[in-house]
């Protein structure tokens, strides 16, 4: 068995700020730190966190008054700020950027009279953060079926928007569907998936034609890991998404395959070399490590916990 091992892979710089960002909150104010939805998307990182006094909530009413409260990566919505600060939570925000992004931008269209159609995936932590800013003037789509089934009053001001970690393929048949029904719709100046999102799903789309098998380590409910297998299914090759090791068996592969490893965005390294092992006991496998593009991208620490960052690492 060989192994491809694809690079870029596993934490995104949003997921490196964020994590770094609980932990530190940890450090610094001792648990319980409670935290508006998962960190991030992933199942070991969750786990580890509850271990260390992390405690993961779906509503501001399950937080003690006066508590120390962290905002996921995912972004939260205006109302869920009000809601902490009428509990007089401290409340820090690990929202990445790139979704920052595309809150902003939704606050300008709202504001200039756009209707936005935002295109992503319905019950999505960020979508539900993103429709919040201004959920009178934001239509949801996740499909091109969803474009189609769109009508409005003439003269009606149209921009798009999409959640940070879909498809690229995907978002672009969507976008390619709005222009054809309302060419004067705008777009934001960049695109809003994620570099990393895009970086990911590029090295797929060039190393799995290698592979006989894509094994893309991230959790069923990441949004990035799950695009990830499908666009190595849509080329043809068997493709799973597994949290680890413990969901691989004997049964899923040949002794010859060439098997494509990646990660998606929220997925530890360890986890990523847990699945290495496993295979290299079970096949003998050799690895060749496969780099498509360099990233360098950081993102800052919430204001909160810069100052403690530089004592922590003075120290």
């Amino acid at each position: 068995m060989k192994i491809i091992l694809a690079a870029p892979r596993g934490f995104c710089a949003g997921v490196h700020m964020a994590i770094d960002s609980l932990a530190l909150t940890l450090q610094k104010f001792g648990p319980p730190v409670y935290v508006y939805h998962e960190i991030v998307h992933n199942q070991h990182v969750v786990n580890e966190f509850q271990g260390k006094g992390a405690v993961f909530v779906n509503s501001i009413d399950e937080v003690p008054m006066g508590s120390v409260l962290m905002f996921s990566a995912h972004g939260v919505s205006p109302e869920i700020r009000q809601a902490a600060k009428e509990r007089e939570l401290f409340a820090i925000d690990a929202t990445c950027p790139l979704v920052t992004k595309v809150h902003l931008e939704a606050i300008k269209y709202a504001k200039a009279g756009y209707t936005i159609i935002l295109i992503g995936h319905e019950g999505h932590d960020e979508v539900l953060g993103t429709m919040g800013e201004a959920p009178e003037a934001i239509v949801l789509v996740e499909d091109e079926a969803g474009v189609d089934a769109l009508e409005f009053p003439a003269g009606t001001r149209l921009a798009y928007l999409t959640q940070t970690t879909l498809s690229v393929d995907d978002a672009n048949r969507v976008i390619s569907r709005l222009r054809s029904r309302f060419p004067e719709i705008e777009s934001p100046p960049k695109d809003d998936i994620c570099y990393a999102t895009q970086n990911r799903q590029e090295a797929v789309r060039k190393l799995s034609d290698e592979a006989d098998v894509v094994v893309v380590l991230g959790s069923q409910n990441s949004s990035n890991s799950q695009r990830l297998r499908e666009l190595a299914a849509e080329k043809g090759q068997r493709a799973y998404l597994v949290d680890g090791p413990q969901d691989l068996s004997e049964e899923l592969f040949n002794a010859d395959d060439t098997v494509l490893i990646t990660a998606g965005a929220s997925a530890p390294e360890s986890v990523v070399q847990s699945a290495i092992d496993w295979l290299q006991a079970t096949f003998n496998a050799s690895v060749e490590p496969r780099e498509v593009r360099k990233e360098d991208v950081r993102f800052p620490l919430p204001k909160p916990l810069r100052a403690y960052a530089k004592e922590v690492n003075a120290g």
